[in-house]
């Protein structure tokens, strides 16, 4: 366990210094920012505006994150080759891939509070300004706590999809990983679509691939929960904590198989 900390600290100063993070989350503060001048053109709709294109942006630029960074945790060490070096020292391969994932996961949960400082600011500074009559109007408070159900469960998707970056970089190059990555994430949110397909087809082999299809790739739907917030739907408890279970198992599973791809893998 110290190996893995020790790792997934030495993955959270380099990504510290790394510019990268630090363009994405100065470029979606902006955004969030932007989004308060955007509002002032819509009339009674500006605090839905902030708040769908303040939660889009924590969602999207954690999304860049987490495959950009994910996808080069391993590649870069092994075209580097100083995958050779670490794994002589007392590292399993394991701890060294646990570490790397942790590391990244840490880096998410900064970043992510970062925006959601400023997603916040940005609605204090909207509710301060607003007249009274307009506050009166809104579904929900500007600062409402309950958009902390929809950051916890963008938290949870960008978890498992770092998972997914991670699993596929352990034995493709870094541009198919990203693909898959990627490709998976939109088919994730559309997930849900494959269990009725049986209703646009008849043929019983396309229907059971894709209940396969289904059942395999990660049904990333039940993690969007924005809409909801922003109209001050209530989000059940029990949903919150069955998506954060599936999320969990899903991960387990991917962290599974990613220590045992790379600690197959030769690196003679």
């Amino acid at each position: 366990m110290r190996q893995i900390w020790l790792g997934a600290n030495a993955v959270f100063r380099e990504s510290v210094r790394d510019r990268v993070p630090y363009s994405i989350v100065v470029f979606a503060v902006l955004m969030i920012a932007a989004s308060y001048l955007i509002s002032q053109l819509t009339a009674g709709q500006d605090m839905k505006i902030i708040k769908d294109l303040g939660l889009a942006a924590l969602s999207i630029f954690g999304l860049l994150i987490a495959v950009f960074i994910g996808v080069g945790l391993v590649t870069k060490e092994v075209e580097k080759r100083s995958v050779y070096g670490l794994l002589t020292k007392p590292l399993s391969r394991a701890e060294f891939l646990l570490g790397k994932y942790a590391g990244l996961v840490m880096t998410l949960a900064v970043n992510l509070a970062v925006m959601t400082a400023a997603l916040y600011a940005v609605l204090f500074f909207s509710n301060l300004m607003a007249p009274e009559g307009l506050r009166q109007s809104w579904e929900a408070p500007a600062v409402d706590p309950r958009m902390l159900t929809a950051i916890v469960l963008i938290f949870a998707e960008l978890m498992l999809v770092t998972a997914l970056a991670l699993f596929f970089s352990t034995f493709t190059s870094p541009l198919w990983a990203t693909l898959l990555t990627l490709g998976l994430w939109v088919a994730g949110h559309f997930n849900s679509d494959l269990r009725n397909f049986g209703t646009v087809v008849d043929s019983a082999p396309v229907i059971w691939l894709a209940r396969v299809i289904y059942y395999v790739i990660p049904n990333l739907a039940p993690f969007d929960v924005k809409g909801e917030v922003v109209h001050g739907i209530h989000v059940a408890a029990r949903h919150v904590a069955y998506t954060l279970a599936y999320a969990a198992v899903y991960i387990g599973l991917l962290l599974t198989a990613s220590v045992t791809i790379f600690g197959r893998r030769d690196f003679k």
